[in-house]
């Protein structure tokens, strides 16, 4: 589903991300961490097409990201991380231009798929009002529904559960969960408990470079009983994550 050789990054003499290299398949929830400045971001960024790299490759469906684009592009859900949006439009305006946007004209359709993520992301209540108004919590929500809204087969989703209450980190979480059967998922999060809860495997960046390719229990066991984040400083030698 996602393929990710080589991948670097440069702005000037700063190398951001050296050399990044995985596999993801469908099924898969991918908890994507690092510390503060490590690459991640980056990483998700020229998988997106946001960003394009300074060298090496990555392919979506085995379109690459570079010479097809606007096919990588739909085929993939990106939620931010601080999650871009109009404010003065309400949600229903907002969620109505994306799909739009992502070429879906038919109004039946567009009123069917704005009317499931908006349930699926608990965004009745304020559908009516402008984002601007919004709690952080509610916009993010806001954002992932613009990111599943096309029901993509490849989600990138940076922090996407940043902002929520306890009860919203679940429901986010069950929902990320229940869609992996046939997606790829890239979740990028620093709370760890979230990698224990939902991820099926870990990679850990540090300094542009993967340090750590493995399963949440391999990753545990490397220091049994210690808490997950200990081991990601341990790994890292660094006193912040993220």
């Amino acid at each position: 589903m996602v393929e990710v050789d080589n991948l670097k990054k440069s702005y000037g003499s700063l190398q951001a991300v050296k050399g990044v290299s995985f596999t993801i398949e469908k099924g898969e929830i991918l908890g994507f961490l690092g510390p503060n400045g490590a690459g991640k971001s980056t990483t998700m960024k020229m998988i997106t097409g946001y960003l394009s790299p300074t060298s090496g490759t990555a392919r979506v469906q085995g379109f690459d990201v570079q010479t097809h684009p606007i096919e990588v592009k739909k085929r993939v859900g990106y939620l931010p991380e601080s999650s871009a949006a109009y404010p003065e439009m309400t949600v229903v305006e907002f969620l109505t231009y994306v799909a739009e946007a992502r070429g879906i004209t038919a109004k039946d359709e567009i009123s069917d798929r704005l009317g499931d993520v908006i349930i699926k992301c608990h965004l009745q209540k304020v559908q009516g009002q402008t984002i601007e108004t919004l709690s952080k919590g509610y916009r993010q929500r806001v954002g992932l529904a613009q990111a599943i809204l096309h029901d993509p087969s490849v989600l990138i989703l940076d922090e996407p559960t940043d902002g929520l209450d306890p009860n919203q980190k679940y429901e986010v979480r069950k929902l990320i969960k229940g869609m992996a059967e046939n997606k790829a998922i890239i979740l990028s999060t620093h709370i760890l408990e979230e990698v224990e809860a939902i991820c099926t495997r870990v990679i850990i960046v540090d300094e542009g470079r993967v340090v750590v390719d493995e399963s949440p229990e391999d990753f545990k066991a490397r220091k049994p009983g210690a808490k997950i984040d200990e081991i990601f400083r341990e790994l890292t030698n660094k006193n912040s994550y993220a």
